[in-house]
């Protein structure tokens, strides 16, 4: 509910700009105890067509591209005891965290687009690390959203840079620098891939993926995205992995 192109298109695009390996990792539905609808992830009802559907391509395309099956999730903490079963039912791959909200997005607003104040940094800085502390996760996506609302990088921004950035090393847990950021905080004064941000993970010796993120099929053709990202982070002295 927030990307275009078939699933099949992904592969196809993958194909067209050299990769070896693709990884799924839509966003997660959830058993939600209300009767809330997200608006910007797939249904419980969804997820087995999503995965089936994947199969198939990973079996069709198996000489072509490796594909991996994943789910981007938040920490939700009374929900993941669920989340687990479903990694085990559906035997994924992987799962990655995207920290948009806090607790839950029943009742907490996107980070992403609300966190304008101190007091939402320290909620993004509570729900980021708990994650990261799960051990769940092969590595966390978009680190440094929160400053795609936030009015400027300042000293606040810092603090917690250091803390994610810390603990990131401490898990041995990689941190995502997010292609798909550079293009939607695109003449923003503010946003993500945030060089500050990426200054601290380089200084606190993190490792990295370079995560495309891809909401349209089209941008894994233009493989400059990708190799633009990696002659960034080699310039910081960040070390990058491939594989999780």
């Amino acid at each position: 509910m927030h990307a275009v192109g078939s699933d099949e298109d992904y592969v196809e695009s993958a194909i067209c700009g050299g990769y070896k390996e693709l990884g799924f990792s839509d966003h997660t539905p959830w058993l939600y105890e209300t009767d809330y609808v997200a608006d910007m992830r797939m249904t419980v009802e969804e997820l087995p067509d999503y995965v089936n559907s994947l199969k198939e391509l990973k079996d069709r395309y198996k000489d072509r591209i490796s594909i991996k099956i994943g789910l981007e999730c938040e920490y939700f903490e009374n929900y993941i005891t669920w989340l687990k079963e479903i990694v085990r039912k559906y035997d994924l791959d992987y799962i990655i965290f995207g920290n948009h909200f806090y607790k839950t997005d029943e009742q907490f607003p996107y980070f992403g687009r609300y966190t304008t104040t101190s007091e939402m940094l320290q909620l993004y800085e509570e729900s980021i690390l708990k994650g990261m502390e799960s051990g769940l996760f092969a590595y966390v996506a978009h680190p440094d959203l929160f400053i795609r609302s936030y009015p400027q990088f300042d000293e606040n921004c810092v603090n917690l840079s250091r803390k994610i950035c810390k603990k990131a090393r401490k898990m041995n847990i990689p941190l995502e620098y997010n292609v798909s950021g550079l293009e939607i905080c695109k003449g923003n004064k503010e946003g993500y891939p945030h060089p500050t941000f990426w200054k601290i993970a380089a200084d606190e010796g993190c490792l990295s993926i370079v995560g495309m993120d891809a909401h349209d099929n089209r941008c894994l053709e233009n493989y400059a995205l990708y190799d633009n990202a990696v002659k960034y982070l080699n310039k910081l002295g960040i070390r990058i992995v491939c594989n999780i």
